[in-house]
């Protein structure tokens, strides 16, 4: 059995029918908060906070919780040619932190739908547990910055 792909926005669409990635998607994150429920018994809301696996991983992670939500992932062709809007994800510049962009091909509108879309990743994440910021770059590009809260005691 093939290891599921997340689509993390930076590259071509992991292949797949989209009923059959629908429903691949659907059992990843339901493993994913599975995971969570087994990871995080100690604590007050189990599914509410990243388990370490998560940590990890959290471009893999946020880009499970990103599509699970139906938010749409971006995509770039073998040439590296931007073809679809949505989210791409990648590291930051500090360790387990995940950068979210809102991109798209020239022309799509992406800049300017940028900022609801990436208010939208930030709601979807920050329900989950994940803290999420947003910044400017250079020329007033909206960025998110994604991590997993603190680790410390158990909540209760």
């Amino acid at each position: 059995m093939a290891e599921f792909e997340v689509a993390t926005g930076a590259a071509e669409l992991p292949a797949g029918d989209e009923p059959g990635r629908e429903a691949a998607v659907r059992t990843a994150f339901e493993g994913l908060l599975q995971i969570r429920r087994l990871m995080n018994a100690d604590t007050g809301d189990a599914e509410g906070v990243p388990a370490e696996w998560e940590r990890r991983q959290p471009v893999r992670a946020v880009a499970l919780a990103l599509e699970a939500a139906g938010v749409p992932p971006s995509a770039v062709d073998a040439e590296g040619r931007r073809t679809a809007t949505g989210y791409c994800l990648g590291p930051a510049e500090r360790a387990g932190v995940v950068r979210v962009e809102w991109l798209g091909p020239p022309g799509s509108g992406a800049g300017y739908a940028a900022e609801g879309a990436l208010r939208n990743c930030a709601d979807v994440l920050r329900r989950l547990g994940w803290d999420a910021l947003e910044y400017r770059g250079p020329r007033r590009h909206r960025y998110l910055e994604v991590e997993p809260p603190p680790a410390g005691p158990p909540r209760r």
